[in-house]
């Protein structure tokens, strides 16, 4: 198995090379299809195998040290852009490599695979498994990687992060969102093909890697035997969906790698640490609703201010309800200046989008009572 990325010299890499590494990819995944038996594939057990096979030694020799090595001095920006575009590339020309294997047999064998033996894999269906592992590995790593540039810590031991990582790499439970605006990024033609996709039962049941198999597993089958304008549609769809992976990864993670640098700079520049979370808590229940991004800031607020200022509130750990009086009273008692606690108050405000009027009040009274300090 390859281990390490598969790096290209750019996104418009040299066609013998990128093929070459393709086909050395496919054969390693071939030796994976052939120990799969058809009861995994029927159950969605493969993608469960393909997981820890794909990811275990990948995420130890991964980090981002590694990129920096490959990268150094480039923004994560760039280099996710990069390997977006490189992994798209490369998704296709594997789509263009298996486009030619599937025919009308290959699809009457996937509606037969109940009848095959337990034990063994028709042709056909290892056909299109070399595909669909191909484009899941590539995939899962792409996003991981996005991951990594970011330096959003995923602990794939986790079940938490392992799912987290899972959602982002296939837009699960996040279809909708992913046909209305990313989708746009492909060319017109192709859209009702990609939306196709992602279409149907989004996943929402539950965390178990054999349903995610057989979602992806169904969602791939469309690719058998349908051309599009003398293209094969394995080819249009293996480059697209993967665009739109990497894209959406790069979404997702950007957006938590921002939240991440502002608590991180709001703790860097605290003077009061402690009287800190107590307002960023209040503002952030003000309108009575948590935003993903207001529980995420408030989580590494918290991690923070315990590594850096060795500071743990039990109270406000325990805190059901926020009183505002308390809060007041927190910011009368401390002398000096507290500009730094009203500049927690308007960036907290801001982190999930427009600051709301309930949000503006509480602002207003914060101001208030720190300028008469």
């Amino acid at each position: 198995m390859i281990e390490a990325p598969m790096d290209a010299a750019d996104a418009d890499g040299d066609d013998d090379a990128d093929r070459k590494v393709v086909e050395q990819e496919r054969d390693e995944l071939r030796k994976f299809v052939k120990g799969l038996s058809a009861d995994d594939i029927k159950s969605g057990n493969w993608f469960t195998k393909l997981s820890a096979h794909a990811m275990n030694s990948y995420t130890e020799k991964v980090d981002w040290q590694y990129f920096q090595e490959r990268y150094a001095g480039v923004p994560a920006d760039a280099i996710v852009d990069q390997r977006v575009k490189m992994a798209s590339r490369y998704a296709a020309l594997e789509g263009g490599l298996s486009a030619g294997a599937y025919t009308a047999t290959v699809a009457a064998t996937i509606g037969s695979l109940g009848g095959a033996s337990p034990a063994t894999v028709p042709a056909a269906v290892a056909t299109m498994m070399v595909d669909v592992a191909f484009i899941t590995r590539l995939q899962l790593r792409l996003a991981y990687d996005v991951s990594v540039l970011y330096r959003v810590p995923l602990d794939l031991h986790d079940p938490e992060d392992l799912w987290k990582l899972i959602r982002v790499a296939f837009t699960i439970k996040s279809g909708e969102a992913v046909q209305k605006s990313v989708v746009k990024a492909v060319p017109a033609m192709v859209r009702p093909l990609v939306k196709r996709f992602y279409s149907g039962s989004v996943l929402t049941a539950g965390k178990a890697l054999p349903v995610v198999g057989k979602h992806l597993l169904q969602r791939n089958v469309i690719k058998i035997g349908i051309p599009l304008v003398g293209v094969p549609l394995a080819v249009v769809l293996n480059r697209y969906t993967t665009l739109l992976a990497g894209r959406h990864a790069q979404a997702v993670f950007r957006n938590e790698a921002r939240v991440i640098e502002l608590a991180e700079n709001l703790s860097k520049r605290s003077q009061h640490p402690e009287l800190m979370l107590w307002v960023a808590w209040l503002v952030i229940r003000a309108n009575r609703k948590i935003a993903d991004d207001e529980a995420l800031l408030m989580r590494h607020l918290v991690r923070l201010v315990r590594e850096r200022h060795q500071v743990v509130d039990e109270q406000l750990a325990h805190l059901v309800d926020i009183d505002p009086a308390e809060v007041w009273q927190r910011i009368d008692a401390e002398p000096g200046d507290l500009s730094d606690i009203l500049d927690v108050a308007d960036r907290v405000a801001t982190v999930d989008g427009d600051v709301n009027a309930r949000e503006k009040a509480v602002i207003s009274e914060i101001r208030d009572r720190c300028r008469r300090v």
